[in-house]
């Protein structure tokens, strides 16, 4: 995915196990997508928590975040649960949302990739931030919806 390209309408389950459409809020508010290697990890968990800890300040802005990896809805619900995660979880076991979002394998294709990707309320792509490290996705997605609100 480029800058400017539509979220693909792709349906997955979120942690209860019911379908989830990715492109809902199209016309509504603004996105961030988060793509992630796997639940419990510690890179993973504290992006996570980073999330957590700023998503009041997303929802102030009037976006909504998500979070995707191929990890099962029961293994989503633990996560959330254990570390009070309040944002969406969905499971793409089969990987189709990584195909559809164009998300590469890092390390020589070991490990599923950890990509943030921010949509505009009418659901454009305005940003994709790519980086193993865990720690710049929460600042550089906020900054991103924070200049949104701008335009």
């Amino acid at each position: 995915m480029k800058k400017g390209d539509l979220i693909p309408q792709i349906t997955l389950n979120d942690k209860e196990g019911n379908n989830f459409e990715i492109s809902q809020f199209i016309g509504e508010k603004p996105v961030v997508i988060y793509f992630y290697p796997k639940n419990f990890t510690p890179g993973c968990t504290k992006e996570a928590c980073e999330f957590r800890d700023r998503y009041q300040d997303f929802k102030d802005l009037g976006a909504e975040v998500i979070a995707i990896s191929s990890d099962s809805e029961a293994s989503h619900s633990k996560f959330a649960n254990k570390y009070s995660l309040p944002f969406i979880f969905l499971s793409d076991l089969d990987k189709v949302a990584r195909k559809a979002f164009g998300v590469e394998a890092s390390l020589f294709g070991i490990i599923p990739g950890r990509e943030t990707f921010v949509f505009d309320k009418n659901g454009y792509l305005q940003m994709r931030y790519n980086n193993l490290n865990a720690s710049q996705h929460t600042t550089k997605a906020l900054k991103k919806i924070k200049s949104l609100q701008h335009e």
